[in-house]
């Protein structure tokens, strides 16, 4: 079968796409700014194949979700006629697809540190893309941190590019001493409406409510932004008469999917019916959803905060920002004129962006890393606050991890090689017999992760 490393021209990022090239051959650093679905997430990696830069260097694309991972990875070998793990593949948590001809990896965002921390030189890295970085993960601001370092130390020949639907590009560009191209995409007009509980409503009657009048209102999918997947089990059990009556299909989405029912959301219904998707913020952004017209949106997110009492970030049920919202209600208009519900009242303000997780979150993992690179001056695109870091030192001071003037000490390097945080890492490291062992593995999972026996999911 025939391969191309061709943009296809149905994707308005196409039109961009020589532009691009242009820029990265004259400068190793970009920021691209491109709506979701404009087609960024799966037509730059494959354009940059071509770049005469590239040589036979590895372009890696750092993904925040391991839903998009695997999906962009997947999409782009399709289109090159392969299955992931050719030419395109990709590196999760567990799950690893790539093979000697791979030279585009979609990578999630504790890989890409990992990368970077074995081999600081990247040899055989030409680029690296920091998909959705408007998503401000504590990780993808490290990498971009440790890939300028890099850049500026060691590789002077690394392009990196940063792409976001929703950012100020502006600021990045002047950060990054950066050129800043803009897709303006394709969407359709969507018409806004805020339908707030009525008195003493419950969440999931006002749900069901909406979702019944949307679909008979309007034609094709509804896409349900709801923040956990306890919010998702409860709508699906209170949405099935409704969803029943009018001959759709409910489908759940989020990251602790298996891969076929992460495929069924992402696909339309075999049957023809229509679908509701109840999802997190990973369709946000990440993720295309075929025939969405309708968007209903709950307003909240699962976001990490640190937790004073536990001394662990753990995630919260807050508002969205006003980015976010109007993101969400985007993507009902990818395919034609669609409607977007908002269940808060139109008096309630949002913040404007997104607070990066840099700024409230515990930073004890971060400070260990930091110590094993061995520079404390790394450029962040918003610094880590001051205080915030310096509990961070002392607490793997009081771990063994740093010695007492901050280096990273042998124990350390141990803590850091878990891959978890450092106070369950040297929880890991303390057992001295099996059962001791095994009782903290059981622990750190519990706090990591969450009960295997419990099938619900509230805040951790």
């Amino acid at each position: 079968m025939a391969v191309t490393t061709a943009a296809r021209p149905d994707f308005p990022i196409a039109e961009l796409l020589p532009g691009l090239l242009e820029s990265l051959a004259a400068h190793p650093r970009l920021v691209l700014e491109a709506p979701p679905g404009a087609g960024k997430t799966t037509q730059v990696p494959l354009a940059l194949l071509d770049a005469p830069w590239r040589g036979d260097g590895r372009i890696l694309m750092l993904e925040p979700r391991r839903v998009a991972a695997r999906a962009a990875a997947g999409f782009m070998a399709k289109q090159r006629g392969e299955a992931p793990g050719d030419t395109v593949g990709y590196r999760i948590r567990f799950e690893s697809k790539v093979g000697p001809r791979t030279r585009i990896e979609v990578v999630t965002e504790g890989i890409l540190t990992r990368m970077i921390q074995d081999d600081p030189t990247l040899e055989g890295v030409a680029a690296i893309l920091f998909d959705e970085f408007h998503e401000r993960h504590l990780a993808g601001d490290l990498g971009l941190a440790l890939a300028l370092d890099v850049q500026s130390q060691l590789r002077d020949d690394l392009r990196l590019v940063v792409m976001s639907a929703t950012l100020d590009g502006e600021k990045l560009a002047r950060f990054l001493d950066a050129p800043r191209l803009t897709s303006a995409g394709r969407s359709y007009p969507v018409t806004v409406a805020h339908f707030p509980a009525r008195r003493d409503e419950l969440a999931s009657a006002q749900l069901r409510r909406c979702i019944a009048e949307a679909l008979a209102r309007h034609p094709g999918d509804l896409l349900v932004f709801l923040p956990g997947q306890r919010e998702i089990a409860d709508a699906q059990a209170a949405l099935a008469d409704t969803a029943a009556a009018h001959d759709a299909v409910l489908l759940p989405l989020h990251g602790d999917l298996p891969v076929d029912a992460q495929s069924a959301a992402l696909s339309p219904d075999p049957q023809g019916r229509r679908r509701i998707v109840l999802a997190t913020n990973v369709a946000e952004s990440s993720v295309t959803l075929p025939g969405v017209r309708v968007v209903i949106d709950a307003g909240l997110a699962r976001e990490p905060r640190y937790d004073p009492n536990s001394g662990f970030s753990r995630l919260e049920t807050v508002a969205i920002s006003q980015a976010s919202a109007d993101q969400r209600a985007g993507r009902a208009g990818r395919v034609a004129e669609g409607w977007a519900y908002r269940l808060w009242p139109q008096s309630q303000r949002l913040e404007p962006m997104r607070t990066p997780e840099i700024a409230q979150v515990e930073l004890a993992g971060l400070a260990l890393e930091l110590a094993a690179w061995g520079e404390a001056s790394l450029r962040f695109v918003d610094a880590p606050p001051s205080g915030a870091l310096g509990a961070a030192r002392e607490l793997l001071q009081r771990l063994d991890a740093l010695d007492a003037d901050g280096r990273i000490t042998a124990f350390g390097r141990d803590l850091l090689a878990l891959g978890t945080h450092p106070r369950l890492a040297a929880m890991l490291k303390a057992p001295r017999d099996p059962r001791e062992t095994a009782l903290a593995c059981d622990l750190a999972a519990l706090v990591e992760a969450r009960d295997p026996l419990r099938e619900r999911r509230d805040d951790l």
